[in-house]
């Protein structure tokens, strides 16, 4: 990763940006605006090498991470922004780097990966807004075969989860379909006062590499559903959790080899994918 400075000598301070464009945070869209430049290199950093990828970043805000990215080799910069004052914020922006940055003021929630005009994985690098984060990272795990990598900000709580392991009470849902497709790696974490205005949490940035097949067989619609349930009633023992999904819950997990008296918070991810391929099978049977 490379990075020209100069190319930065004559953008306005952040703070400045914050102030001409009237950029008060808005808790509606879950900003914390980071204009830490060293940290936001640092993230850049964490994403790996950079040279000639295509990168999405959303929520830019001033444009802190933005700056970051472009001062590498990055080959172009899709900023997804909904905000229309932060749209106008990073115009000084766009201008210096007409060739390699675009702004899109869409709903990153609705952005379909595949718009993008490139035969390349992509690469996601973002503070994401914590309202919203873990939506997001669903949406992009749903289109992991064209994702390179995620090098995201969240909320510590929500990257402890990606990374939890069975036995532990940040172990749920999130932890299980992340780790089925991602390997998952906490690099660092942030405090409070890094960001404008500071959150009432620690955060924490999370690299995220696509496997180049699940750890097991399994659909994510099922998948989701078996999860869905396991964990909605995470206290109760999975033959009383699953009541709601199967007719016959004692049936399924024998099936899946998993004893009816477990509780979710137990099972590894591939038992997971066990179940779920046991339950795919059973309605495929149904529909017969």
């Amino acid at each position: 990763m490379t990075r020209d400075t100069k190319k930065y000598e004559n953008l306005p301070p952040l703070r400045d940006i914050i102030a001409e464009f009237g950029l008060g945070a808005r808790r509606s869209l879950g900003q914390h605006f980071l204009l830490d430049l060293n940290l936001t290199d640092r993230i850049a950093r964490s994403a790996g090498d950079l040279s000639n990828k295509t990168v999405i970043e959303v929520g830019p805000g001033p444009g802190g991470l933005t700056r970051a990215l472009l001062g590498t080799d990055v080959q172009h910069v899709y900023a997804i922004e909904r905000d229309k004052r932060c749209v106008a914020a990073l115009k000084s922006l766009g201008e210096l780097h007409s060739d390699r940055l675009t702004v899109l003021e869409e709903d990153a929630l609705k952005f379909d990966l595949n718009r993008l005009p490139t035969n390349d994985t992509i690469t996601i690098v973002a503070n994401l807004p914590y309202n919203i984060s873990v939506p997001l990272l669903i949406g992009w795990l749903r289109q992991a075969r064209v994702i390179d990598s995620m090098t995201l900000m969240f909320q510590k709580e929500v990257a402890d989860r990606l990374k939890a392991i069975p036995g532990s009470k940040e172990y749920g849902r999130i932890s299980v379909i992340t780790q089925w497709l991602c390997d998952v790696e906490v690099t660092f974490s942030v405090p409070p006062r890094a960001f404008v205005p500071p959150p009432n949490v620690m955060s924490s940035v999370v690299r995220l590499t696509p496997r180049s097949k699940p750890l097991s067989p399994a659909s994510f619609e099922t998948l989701e559903k078996v999860t869905a349930a396991a964990f909605g009633q995470r206290r109760k023992m999975l033959r009383s959790a699953f009541k709601s999904l199967h007719s016959d819950p004692d049936g399924l997990l024998e099936s899946a080899g998993i004893n009816p008296k477990a509780r979710a918070e137990t099972l590894a991810v591939e038992d997971f994918c066990k179940i779920s391929e046991v339950y795919r099978s059973t309605i495929d049977a149904d529909h017969c």
